[in-house]
């Protein structure tokens, strides 16, 4: 039996400090850019999308299409960098421990 207990504290201190992981995921800002930095996207820890900056020299409407290309570029460069911030952050609860494929983060 003091395994399991030893087990269920493990368990525990794991639980408390995947929530203290979430909280600083939720804190991070995470800035992807496309176009040479002409369009960034900003996103916190969590993927959520919360800024875009576009140079106003790209607001052409004929060149709509390739504007709209250089934000899911700069959101995608950004969610990158979000995913490898997460998995880092991860790998210091899991003791560097690698996670099973298509393992996700709870939130």
């Amino acid at each position: 039996m003091k395994n399991l207990g030893q087990m269920m504290q493990k368990v525990q201190e794991m639980q408390s400090r995947m929530s203290e992981m979430q909280a600083r995921l939720g804190d991070m800002e995470v800035v992807g850019s496309s176009g040479g930095g002409m369009i960034t996207a900003m996103l916190n820890g969590k993927g959520e999308l919360r800024r875009v900056k576009i140079d106003p020299s790209l607001i052409n409407a004929s060149e709509k299409e390739m504007l709209e290309d250089l934000i899911v570029a700069a959101v995608n460069d950004a969610k990158g960098k979000v995913d490898a911030a997460a998995q880092a952050e991860m790998s210091k609860i899991t003791g560097g421990l690698p996670l099973p494929p298509g393992f996700k983060l709870p939130f």
